[in-house]
């Protein structure tokens, strides 16, 4: 009898103790725009004075925490390496965007955080722009996701229809896929056509891995790197015209439309409250130089990044604060909202507390974790500052409310002015970063500076990875 009932009970125990395994661990939903102004949505006083509301992106805000100080790296690569690794793009050898081609990217000996997911229990997948190493062994298929369905970078769909790239016959941009342990494979042509489709395709193939997923007792992530709204500016057809407010505002209203998609994919597949849902940015807006003409029919970029000043490529808080929102149902207050400081480095190791993984303890590690600031028992950031790098130059900290800088350009086209002694700027009483306080707030610097020697000591313990470095690598003896 005693065998019969073990029989008959242990399949239920199974499933019993797998399902208390998966609500514990929830499922992540991370949304990462590319080149996405802090001033864009409506909830950061955005939305319908950029020509469209955004009632999907505010409904995240009021429903979970909305951050006004979530910090990213100041380009799309050493970003998007910074929320991988938990590390500054510098030290994966990722520390600006790669202009020439080749082998580059993450070496397989960098530990990811869809790789920690991975062996926390998660399934895994990645649809979007990569921009950390387009080959074999550099694919998102090699580093931790079970599956990927993606591009590269954006900028390449501008080849395609310039004559003298085609009299050339260059190869193409490709769309790749591809799943882990086998080779990837050309899953088309990314082109000025494809361009305005991208976005839709990849939103469809999103809901179908959550669709797919929530039946599953394991937990899952989704890496959703949309393309919005990195330049070229082309609407998918569905909304091109829409608002009659032009380009951006289309791309902008259809930006949110693919973003409640996602969200009510998580709804209906009846997982919201037990899923994380995170939306945010790699980087500021695009933009020509200050005062610049604008001949193109096709905006070469409108972003704004509201009272902040820069774009991307600049050490200023319109390239470095991006929008952020993060929904948990019954874990994050609802309509909360926070000043302060938290980079997308945290993310890695506040989401592997939340599901009991490990962070790699071999190595520096520049993330924090932010699990208790998150879900409200602590009013504070385990954060005070952010080191800001251009490429792999320090151009300044951020500390507190206050930024001190030695270096300054306006833009991504713009020269590099240097100064002798480094302005300080007050955050609190001047966002637009115009007015230089070092002498009534010397004690500010005082603080901030020796915050990048710190930081600088880190090196001669972990040396960072040369970039292009091929596979294998292992770090130096110490």
């Amino acid at each position: 009898m005693k065998r019969m009932l073990k029989a008959l009970l242990l399949p239920l125990l199974v499933l019993a103790s797998g399902a208390a395994w998966s609500q514990e661990k929830p499922n992540i939903l991370l949304i990462n725009l590319d080149n996405f102004g802090w001033g864009e949505p409506g909830f950061n006083g955005g939305g319908i004075i950029r020509g469209a509301a955004t009632p999907a992106m505010d409904a995240l805000a009021e429903e979970g925490m909305r951050l006004t100080n979530f910090n990213v790296e100041a380009q799309c690569t050493p970003s998007r390496a910074a929320l991988m690794t938990g590390r500054f793009g510098i030290r994966s050898g990722n520390h600006t965007i790669p202009v020439a081609g080749g082998v580059y990217g993450m070496t397989q000996w960098e530990i990811t955080i869809a790789e920690m997911l991975k062996d926390a229990g998660y399934n895994t997948a990645m649809y979007g722009k990569w921009h950390l190493g387009w080959s074999e062994g550099r694919y998102p298929k090699d580093q931790g996701f079970d599956e990927f369905y993606g591009v590269e970078s954006t900028d390449q769909t501008m080849w395609t229809i310039q004559g003298r790239w085609q009299a050339l016959g260059v190869e193409p941009p490709y769309v790749m896929q591809g799943v882990a342990g086998q080779e990837a494979t050309v899953a088309g042509v990314y082109d000025m056509k494809y361009r305005a489709l991208i976005d839709g395709d990849l939103t469809e193939k999103a809901i179908d891995y959550i669709n797919r997923k929530s039946t599953e007792d394991a937990p899952f992530f989704v890496y959703f790197a949309m393309t919005a709204t990195h330049t070229p500016i082309v609407p998918h057809p569905d909304f091109q015209g829409k608002t009659g407010k032009g380009l951006w505002a289309d791309l902008l209203l259809q930006t949110d439309t693919f973003v409640g998609r996602l969200v009510k994919a998580i709804d209906d597949a009846g997982v919201a409250e037990n899923t994380i849902v995170i939306f945010t940015a790699d980087n500021g807006p695009e933009a020509v130089n200050v005062g610049s003409n604008d001949v193109a029919l096709t905006p070469h970029a409108q972003g704004t990044p509201g009272p902040w000043r820069g774009t991307l490529f600049t050490p200023f808080e319109g390239s470095l604060r991006v929008p952020f929102a993060i929904r948990w149902p019954g874990k994050i207050p609802a309509g909360s909202v926070s000043n302060e400081i938290v980079h997308q480095m945290d993310l890695y190791p506040t989401l592997a507390t939340i599901v009991g993984g490990n962070l790699p303890q071999d190595r520096a590690f520049d993330g924090v974790d932010q699990s208790a600031f998150l879900i409200g028992e602590q009013k504070s950031s385990n954060r005070d500052h952010v080191i800001v790098y251009m490429g792999d130059q320090i151009y300044g900290v951020k500390w507190k409310d206050w930024k001190a800088v030695f270096n300054e350009n306006e833009g991504a086209f713009s020269d590099t002015r240097t100064f002798s002694t480094p302005r300080l700027y007050d955050l609190i009483n001047d966002p637009g970063e115009r007015k230089d306080v070092l002498l009534p707030y010397t004690w500010a610097a005082e603080q901030a500076l020796p915050l990048i020697g710190e930081h600088l000591e880190t090196f001669k313990t972990y040396p960072a990875i040369p970039p292009g470095q091929l596979d294998p690598y292992e770090p130096p003896a110490q």
